[in-house]
């Protein structure tokens, strides 16, 4: 799924996230969407979402 579109993330969900401090590197980092940051429908580098660990960063895949 395309984790540019805000439809597509639902709190509760799997996703991976890129983490600000990891943008260049590309690590991914995998949890369970608590909330979604982004109010607008998309976003091109993808839907910022804070996971249930607390961490803050943009969806890039869902699983």
């Amino acid at each position: 799924m395309d984790g540019t579109k805000r439809v597509n993330i639902k709190s509760g969900i799997s996703v991976a996230i890129v983490l600000k401090q990891d943008q260049q590197s590309g690590i991914l980092t995998d949890g369970i969407v608590r909330d979604i940051l982004t109010k607008s429908s998309n976003h091109p580098h993808g839907i910022k979402v804070r996971l249930m660990s607390g961490e803050v960063g943009r969806v890039k895949e869902i699983y």
